[in-house]
């Protein structure tokens, strides 16, 4: 799925590999803590990554963070409304333990699991709504937007693969 940011990339080809593994080497994160994700679900997580680790235009979002696995993070990028809304509807149906999939899981085994007492529930039931999704899932990593894509406005996850990254103009635009 990467392969959309292969004219201009910031990640390299076992990058690009890593992020379609269920437990990559990336972050040593399972996206099955509460059993198979569905792969209409999973396509967004892969995407998410691709975007994260490939995309040169996130710059004007890139925040300092001062934890022990990584030192800048992504904050508040204006996530185009059909990703969002795309995101939600293949995985509301999912399951998780977390709304917030950067802490609280128990690291114990080396790989995330859910928190003793946290019970698996639908994505539906856990975040509520499209927005919820894409605010809280990493934090606040994006900002739900009902801005379209192709407004040169918000940044989008998917595009036509035969034109170009439409991510630029937004980042020129938040520079």
């Amino acid at each position: 799925q990467c392969a959309l940011w292969r004219a201009n990339a910031c990640c390299t080809a076992n990058t690009s590999a890593a992020a379609h593994e269920d437990r990559s080497h990336l972050y040593n994160f399972n996206w099955n803590h509460c059993g198979a994700l569905p792969p209409k679900c999973r396509r967004h997580f892969v995407q998410d990554t691709c975007l994260y680790e490939c995309d040169p235009n996130l710059g004007p979002w890139i925040d300092q963070s001062d934890t022990s696995w990584r030192k800048e993070r992504i904050l508040h990028v204006p996530l185009c409304r059909e990703d969002c809304e795309q995101w939600w509807h293949d995985c509301k149906d999912a399951l998780t333990c977390m709304d917030n999939w950067h802490r609280g899981w128990n690291w114990s085994t080396g790989t995330n699991t859910c928190p003793r007492g946290a019970a698996c529930r639908r994505f539906g039931a856990v975040f509520g709504s499209a927005a919820a999704l894409c605010e809280r899932v990493w934090s606040g990593s994006y900002r739900y937007t009902e801005l379209p894509r192709g407004s040169g406005r918000c940044i989008q996850m998917w595009w036509d693969p035969a034109l170009p990254n439409p991510n630029a103009a937004v980042a020129e635009r938040y520079a």
